[in-house]
């Protein structure tokens, strides 16, 4: 158990750290305004908190700097409820104020604030289709022989598929089939329309259609091939502004594995709902475990949409971090709400 004396310096020295990149030693501590103990005492106290394993001293200097241990009983407790500036709060703000008529347009530009305000990496990670409902298909034929399938869910987020149509379709048989499908399988889960089909529509359809056999063969390519990963990505360069990133080998893993979208989406999966702040090598990946990963989730209703995350040093202003994504993932929530 740490007495007070002992977490005022502790958190003096992360607080420190966080904002200069320097390991601080005693003198420096003892100048600051909440500290009223002297120099001596304090290297007393230092000792027992690297003893202890929450700092740890570097190669360079005599000061200390915190640990992995230390950093995360800080987060854990010494952290204050931070209240952002109102400058940050209108810039949240104005972002969803303007007029943003897809999911798509929402996500990038959350990612893209999220980014600027931190000067971190921010990744925020959308619903797999196949998680959402169908509210609307609409076929547009561009030619004799081409087709757009578009899917809209629930989520607002828009899917479009092309499709080759055969010489035996007549438009009209399209026509009927757009407006079958839209009647009868409006809000089931998109992981659930080839079933329905199968089971439920197909008689209904061949009796009203020509050709069903072969319009159904390449509907259900355009409509249930594997949906791609929704990843977003702002900032990724900011990483290299960071002191603790100067290792060329180190920054060239990280990105490598920040390029696989499909590792990346399954990472941000296995957080689920809350927020969660993983510090070095609490993290999954061995590529990011010099960084600290913060994430948290928006939804839709009980329904969990997807997961804000911010990448940064485990050196990372948590307090702020925290509430900026606190206040990102409610208003993405409450936008996405609103919607439907």
């Amino acid at each position: 158990m740490l007495s007070k004396r002992q977490l005022l310096i502790l958190q003096v020295i992360i607080d420190e750290f966080i904002q200069t990149a320097q390991p601080i030693g005693s003198r420096a501590i003892s100048k600051k305004d909440e500290i009223t103990f002297s120099p001596a005492t304090i290297r007393n106290e230092m000792a027992d908190l690297e003893e202890m394993g929450f700092i740890e001293k570097t190669h360079s200097s005599s000061g200390r700097v915190p640990s992995e241990k230390g950093y995360r009983f800080y987060v854990d407790h010494l952290l204050s409820p931070f209240h952002l500036s109102k400058s940050e709060m209108e810039v949240i703000s104005n972002t969803f104020e303007e007029e943003m008529l897809e999911f798509e347009q929402v996500v990038q530009k959350s990612a893209k604030v999220l980014s600027e305000l931190t000067n971190y990496t921010s990744i925020i990670l959308g619903p797999k289709v196949y998680e959402t409902t169908l509210k609307q298909l609409e076929i547009i034929q561009l030619s004799s022989h081409l087709a757009i399938a578009i899917l809209v869910t629930n989520t607002g987020h828009v899917e479009h598929r092309s499709f080759s149509i055969p010489t035996e379709i007549e438009p009209s048989d399209l026509e009927k089939l757009v407006n079958m499908l839209n009647e009868r399988l409006n809000n089931v889960p998109i992981i659930h329309l080839h079933d329905r089909l199968q089971n439920e529509l197909t008689v209904l359809m061949q009796k009203y259609m020509n050709d069903f056999d072969v319009a159904y063969q390449y509907l259900k390519a355009a409509l249930f091939d594997e949906q791609p990963v929704q990843l977003y990505v702002s900032g990724i360069t900011n990483i290299l502004l960071q002191p603790e990133f100067k290792d060329v080998n180190k920054i060239h893993s990280l990105y490598s594995v920040m390029e696989q979208e499909d590792v990346m989406a399954n990472m941000l999966r296995s957080y689920k709902s809350g927020l969660h702040v993983s510090i070095g090598q609490e993290n999954i990946m061995d590529e990011m475990q010099d960084c600290s990963l913060i994430t948290a989730n928006y939804s839709l209703g009980n329904q969990q949409l997807g997961t804000i995350a911010l990448l940064g040093p485990t050196r990372m202003e948590y307090a702020r971090v925290i509430s900026l994504l606190h206040v990102l993932s409610n208003r993405m929530s409450h936008t996405f709400h609103s919607w439907f």
